[in-house]
C-alpha cells in the first residue's frame, strides 16, 4: 500500500465533506461489520472510514431523519428531567385548614 496515495485520498475526501461532523452509515464488511448503523463523526475520521470502505455518507433524508430522532430524544430527556424536579407535598386536611386560616389572617 502506498501511504502517500492513501493519505492523499483521505485529504481529498476530507475536502469534499462540507460539515464539521459528518453523518456516516456503516456498510457490511467481510470482518463482521454490520450495515445501516448511523454515527456522527469528525470530518477527518469520516474521510478515513470512507477511503477504507467501512462507511458511506448518509443521504440528506437519512441525516434529516437522524437529527429529528435526536431532537425527539432530547425533548423526552428534558421532559423527564422536568418531571424529576417536580416536588409534591401531601398535606392532611387539618394542616390545609390551618394554612388557609393563617393566610386569611395575614391578609386582614
Amino acid at each position: 500500500m502506498d501511504l502517500q496515495m492513501y493519505y492523499q485520498k483521505i485529504r481529498e475526501m476530507e475536502g469534499k465533506i462540507a460539515d464539521e461532523f459528518a453523518l456516516v452509515v456503516s456498510v457490511e464488511t467481510a470482518d463482521g461489520g454490520k450495515s445501516g448503523r448511523k454515527t456522527e463523526v469528525p470530518r477527518r475520521l469520516a474521510a478515513k472510514l470512507l477511503v477504507e470502505g467501512h462507511v458511506r455518507l448518509a443521504t440528506k433524508d437519512e441525516a434529516k431523519a437522524h437529527r429529528e430522532l435526536l431532537a425527539e430524544g432530547q425533548r423526552a430527556a428534558e421532559r423527564a428531567a422536568a418531571a424529576a424536579r417536580l416536588q409534591l407535598t401531601v398535606l392532611s386536611t387539618t394542616e390545609l385548614d390551618r394554612l388557609r386560616s393563617e393566610a386569611r389572617g395575614s391578609k386582614e
